[in-house]
């Protein structure tokens, strides 16, 4: 017996060493991790491209949020599914209930100027019965939450917690988010509306650190609440939020760039404008849409295109959504929070 415990020992030892050595191998608690040349493969969003990615991960890494070779979402299908969420967008703004006054368009060049070519605010009129519209209450009630400066911690009281359940709860009873769900379950990245919606509070409204080391930013803050960081405005892409600062005599329109070639409802705008004493280079942001029409289509763009460019298109004309990550933590199995999401162009 005593002879043959050295063999059992080194037999352990062997098994043991073979566990670490082939550790790597596998996309196990690896999804979406940053590129790192020393592993052997690979779990990041552009190992399909490269074809380096690890045997399993498909299996493992399949509902986060990759558009991988044997279940890719192409164009074509992101095209229609955003025409069909375009059309179900019966909450929008119609003609009537919006009226903007862009005024004067400068080159992207003089962007940096900050000079104030506008006299006039941008929005002349705005029917505010549409903000009595459940997705709309909902999504107000989400903008006083936060703390515009980075660096500062976000804490949310039960009721703010509660906010944020009952606009999700609100956009998944409408026509524009069932296509969008309907559309992903269909491409099986979601297996039960549950799951989605868990992952799009997850992705949205996750805490993480984007100085300081406080939990002080969130997707959802950083897109339509918009952020100041190191005296510049970040973010900031919604027409509600704007219309509702510049009403309290907080934003001020400057010019803008880009008018959107629609002549109805969603429209897109990409301006310039100080908030309160702070400079935004270039916001671009939907005029018009409901909450949950952005909601959806920057949602879909996340999930299918993390961190690309990715082409839509809306009443017949392309417009282009890009998204980026954040890499710094994560969040369930691997997966990344949106650090921010934002119309390109419209003719990409």
């Amino acid at each position: 017996m005593r002879a043959c415990m050295p063999l059992i020992v080194a037999m352990l030892c062997s098994l043991a060493w073979a566990d670490l050595y082939s550790a790597p191998s596998s996309c196990r608690d690896r999804c979406q991790e940053a590129f790192d040349r020393h592993q052997p493969c690979h779990c990041d969003a552009r190992c399909p491209e490269f074809g380096n990615c690890c045997k399993d991960f498909e299996s493992l890494c399949g509902h986060e949020g990759f558009s991988y070779s044997s279940d890719a979402i192409t164009k074509e299908e992101l095209q229609s599914i955003s025409e069909k969420i375009y059309r179900a967008d019966t909450n929008k703004a119609q003609k009537e209930d919006v009226i903007i006054n862009s005024q004067n368009r400068i080159s992207p060049s003089e962007t940096r100027d900050q000079v104030d070519c506008c006299p006039e605010p941008l929005f002349t009129y705005v029917n505010e019965k549409l903000f009595s519209k459940p997705t709309y209450a909902a999504f107000i009630n989400l903008l006083n939450n936060y703390q515009r400066a980075t660096g500062r911690g976000e804490h949310f009281s039960a009721q703010q917690l509660a906010e944020q359940d009952a606009f999700l709860r609100e956009v998944m009873k409408t026509a524009v988010m069932k296509e969008l769900y309907a559309f992903l379950h269909h491409q099986n990245r979601y297996s039960s509306e549950q799951e989605f919606v868990s992952d799009l509070k997850n992705m949205w409204f996750g805490l993480y650190s984007r100085g300081n080391g406080e939990e002080d930013s969130s997707g959802f803050e950083h897109v339509f609440s918009g952020e100041v960081k190191k005296g510049k405005v970040t973010g900031f892409h919604n027409w509600i939020r704007f219309y509702m600062q510049e009403k309290e005599g907080l934003v001020d329109y400057y010019s803008h760039i880009y008018d959107g070639p629609w002549d109805s409802y969603p429209d897109v705008l990409a301006m310039q404008f100080n908030w309160d004493g702070y400079y935004k280079e270039v916001g671009s942001a939907f005029i018009g849409s409901s909450p949950e029409f952005e909601f959806a289509l920057y949602s879909l763009c996340f999930i299918a295109r993390p961190g690309k460019v990715c082409q839509l298109s809306l009443g017949g004309y392309p417009l282009a959504i890009q998204t980026y990550t954040w890499d710094k933590s994560t969040y369930g199995n691997g997966k990344k929070y949106i650090a921010t999401a934002y119309v390109v162009s419209s003719t990409q």
